[in-house]
């Protein structure tokens, strides 16, 4: 189904987590416009709280009273959110005092043993079941720099290494395979911090201050990935997607797409708070299928599974390999996406780093098993109003992890 219109996206999910953690680590009042209100930031700004942090919410602006964070009387819940338990273990880990985390029955399933090794290192002392998985206890305090080579490419890791360096004696330096998203590095910058960075390589000298800033939020390229790709994957489409996140290390999904033959331009390029902004159009087109591999992957992770519903909407054949992180992430992506597409009659393979999907897929009604993941059932109700077929889902809840008016904002395309 063709469809026109216009779309803000909600606030990015990632610089939101960022905003009131570094708000939480500077010295002032830190204002956060724009934040997103989903359960995952919630989680953030519960743990920040518990840690002593006065976070107060004046009309549409969040204020965030940095202050000299402490022992916490009660466990930390980071619920369903990856990137509260991973950021949250590098800050935790320069806190003189007892830290107890823990989290949902998917998060505890997802593996720390990538965050928890390099912070040990540094002199925090984790205590974790089976030595990779919360619940866990922290033992923070005093922290030395060190230098990590990362074996896969992740943010989340970075980002708890740097903000643990801001506590530590000497310099941090996080070396990676290949460049991960920068929004910790540039919103560091916009708090006043040193870095040295390179296109694989940042290292932060501890024992720096942040300095409060007036943060605005951009809207967030994952959840602008579901509206762009219905558009650009149907010809007679024309939708304009407001102020996105134009963050080279998070728009690998837009290259993908023009490799594709889609027809998406930008417009009025901006700043805030260190981020490209700007405005999409998307005229929608035929697809053809492509491969999705290597250092792309990083800067696309998480839209993969809404780009494997592209490739089941294109034309010819698509592979995606080096993929094998999704098989971590809120449940086992590669596994629920194969799974949900050949319930509904597409051509699909698994792949252990990935799938390989041949379109145009024919395709009938059916149920899909969302394992609760946000992205996999946006993913498969974009499938079902681009094709036109009646999809249910077990789980539509679980969008309000990143994107709660989904289905609302889906709702007002023509």
């Amino acid at each position: 189904m063709a469809i026109h219109g216009e779309i803000t996206p909600p606030p990015d999910k990632s610089i939101s987590h960022r905003s009131f953690i570094l708000g939480a680590l500077a010295q002032g009042t830190t204002t956060v416009r724009n934040a997103l209100e989903s359960e995952d930031i919630g989680s953030t700004r519960r743990a920040l709280s518990a840690l002593g942090i006065d976070i107060r919410k004046d009309g549409e602006i969040y204020l965030v009273e940095g202050a000299r964070m402490k022992e916490p009387l009660q466990v930390i819940d980071a619920g369903n959110s990856g990137t509260t338990a991973r950021l949250m273990s590098g800050v935790i880990a320069g806190i003189d005092g007892i830290v107890t985390m823990t989290g949902d029955s998917s998060l505890v399933q997802r593996p720390m043993a990538r965050v928890i090794k390099p912070l040990d290192l540094m002199g925090a002392r984790f205590l974790a079941r089976g030595g990779a998985y919360l619940p866990m206890a922290v033992r923070g305090g005093k922290l030395r720099g060190i230098f990590h080579p990362m074996e896969v490419a992740s943010a989340q890791v970075k980002s708890a290494l740097l903000l643990a360096g801001l506590a530590a004696e000497g310099t941090t330096t996080v070396n990676e395979p290949s460049q991960s998203r920068d929004h910790t590095e540039r919103m560091l910058r916009f708090f006043g911090a040193n870095l040295s960075v390179n296109a694989k390589s940042v290292g932060i000298p501890g024992g720096q201050r942040l300095q409060a800033r007036d943060v605005v939020v951009p809207g967030d390229p994952s959840s602008a990935a579901f509206p762009v790709i219905w558009a650009a994957a149907t010809a007679g489409s024309e939708i304009v997607v407001r102020d996105v996140c134009l963050n080279p290390t998070r728009t690998g999904f837009l290259a993908v797409l023009e490799r594709m033959g889609a027809h998406i331009a930008v417009d009025g390029i901006r700043e805030y708070a260190g981020e490209p902004v700007g405005d999409l159009v998307v005229r929608g087109t035929e697809l053809s299928g492509t491969t999705i591999a290597g250092d792309e992957i990083p800067t696309l992770i998480d839209e993969i599974p809404i780009l494997v519903v592209a490739a089941a909407l294109a034309s010819g054949t698509t592979v995606i390999t080096d993929a094998s992180e999704l098989r971590v992430k809120e449940t086992d992506r590669i596994a629920a996406m194969a799974q949900g597409l050949g319930c509904l009659g597409a051509e699909v393979e698994e792949l252990e780093d990935g799938l390989i999907v041949k379109g145009p897929a024919r395709l009938t009604a059916g149920m899909i098993r969302t394992h609760s993941d946000h992205r996999v059932a946006m993913s498969f109700a974009i499938l079902a109003r681009a094709r036109g077929i009646d999809v249910k889902l077990d789980d539509t809840r679980c969008v309000g992890v990143s994107y709660p008016g989904f289905f609302s904002d889906m709702d007002t395309f023509r």
